[in-house]
């Protein structure tokens, strides 16, 4: 079996992968993620993903590379990384009685063996009103300063929430994981 790199720096997208079971290496891709102006959240995503994924599987062209990136938007704008307090508590304002789409894109790259997939889910959030103290609570508990819309649904952001509606849960994490495990089982991967 060839091998697994994961082309992410991502602690989520480590974590969402090692639960399929298989080995796999995680190596930073040194992609650069700008948006390209006019381009769609969904269009940013998929190019960031390829990009990623054919960074590695360059130096790597035995392996099979995974490259994955999410783009969020709402309302017209597009949510980076807040980075910080201030940003997240500016973003979770801005999301509040909002809804919000969040675009993964997930590539999975083989040179030699000739695999080249992609694929993009987009998963709807609603948000409930939010109240100030609301979010400031939520800002210093969780400190979601790497996280795009400054929440996170795996853990206390989902209180923060109306719905979601999504066709694979672990997307809104940063992995989307039912299309992923078809991918690498598509690729020769004994899943699970």
């Amino acid at each position: 079996m060839q091998p697994l790199i994961l082309a992410s720096t991502s602690p989520y997208r480590r974590e969402l992968l090692a639960r399929l079971g298989v080995a796999f290496e995680a190596l930073a891709p040194g992609v650069g993620e700008g948006q390209i102006a006019g381009e769609s959240p969904t269009d940013r995503a998929l190019r960031l993903a390829r990009a990623k994924a054919e960074a590695l599987a360059q130096r790597y062209p035995g392996g099979i590379v995974i490259g994955s990136d999410q783009v969020a938007a709402a309302a017209g704008s597009v949510l980076d990384k807040p980075g910080d307090a201030p940003g997240c508590r500016a973003q979770l304002e801005y999301l509040s009685g909002k809804t919000a789409r969040f675009h993964t894109a997930c590539v999975v790259l083989g040179l030699s063996a000739g695999v080249r997939m992609a694929h993009v889910d987009t998963t709807t959030v609603v948000f409930r009103a939010l109240s100030g103290k609301e979010i400031e609570r939520y800002v210093a508990r969780e400190e979601p300063f790497d996280c795009a819309g400054s929440f996170k649904a795996e853990a206390l952001g989902i209180s923060l929430l109306e719905c979601i509606e999504s066709q694979d849960p672990t997307a809104l994490i940063g992995l989307p994981l039912i299309w992923l495990a078809g991918a690498l089982r598509d690729a020769g991967y004994p899943l699970p």
